[in-house]
């Protein structure tokens, strides 16, 4: 399964590249810390079908960092569920595939995002909506480490510990940069543990964000009773590209046309 996962992944990275070039729009480097992640939990995890992407018993999935949208496009072509041909319109007039993930005539895409701090509200007002019609089913929510510095975040965390939202599972791409700096230079989050767990908050600290056994494994550990589960995954901004990784341009940098021949080629 391993390495169908990684030629998965490899697949939406270049989908990524090619989306963000032809259609000028940035983002690249929170892209690709975040396709590993992806990968493993629509390929490994989720329980999803394709022919009929509202059955009530899936389990939903909300990317909170919707700046990460060509990601999540790419992920959903690569599974089936439009064709891949619709990526060539990312980001250009008329496209339904807009920079910041829309869910407007999207199959798969389960809320619309871009302001960040407000996408894990909606997906703890998801898992307790999932409980209160007793189906069995986990909400995930994908967010940024910058978007945690929103108070919204921590609010419905309270709400989810009060109502023992143990199918929450909230997944942090941890990649340490926040728009053009580092996280410790920006506004420092520090004890990130230390803080799920003050919120009695079920928390998982993967070190290595983009190895899949590591992903899998935590993904895949068991639900822990009347908790909400958070999932910190460090990761790399820009992983894949050696020129792109750890460099806060690439988090509004458009790749100019050497840019993507050199990266194309990396992957």
């Amino acid at each position: 399964m391993i390495e169908e996962i990684e030629l998965f992944a490899a697949k939406v990275r270049l989908h990524c590249l090619e989306m963000t070039s032809r259609g000028k729009s940035s983002h690249i480097g929170s892209c690709l810390s975040s396709v590993d992640i992806l990968s493993a939990l629509y390929k490994g995890v989720m329980n999803i079908d394709i022919s009929n992407p509202n059955y009530n018993e899936r389990d939903r999935f909300i990317m909170s960092k919707g700046h990460a949208g060509a990601a999540v496009y790419a992920t959903l072509a690569e599974m089936g569920y439009m064709d891949k041909s619709i990526l060539k319109t990312h980001y250009m007039n008329g496209s339904n595939l807009s920079g910041h993930v829309s869910h407007h005539n999207v199959n798969g895409v389960e809320f619309s995002t871009g302001s960040l701090g407000h996408g894990l509200g909606v997906a703890v007002g998801r898992a307790y909506s999932l409980n209160l019609d007793g189906i069995n089913a986990r909400s995930y929510c994908l967010l940024s480490d910058g978007e945690l510095d929103e108070g919204s975040n921590w609010e419905a965390m309270l709400f989810a510990n009060h109502m023992k939202l143990s199918n929450l599972c909230m997944i942090i791409d941890y990649n340490k940069i926040q728009a053009l700096s580092k996280l410790d230079d920006a506004l420092p989050l520090k004890s990130l543990i230390k803080k799920f767990m003050a919120f009695n908050i079920n928390c998982i600290n993967v070190i290595d964000g983009h190895n899949f056994l590591h992903i899998l494994k935590a993904l895949g550990r068991k639900i822990v009773k009347n908790k909400p589960t958070a999932i910190i995954f460090n990761t790399i901004k820009g992983k894949g590209i050696k020129e792109f990784e750890n460099d806060p341009v690439w988090h509004a940098r458009k790749l100019q046309n050497n840019e993507l021949i050199i990266a194309k080629k990396r992957l």
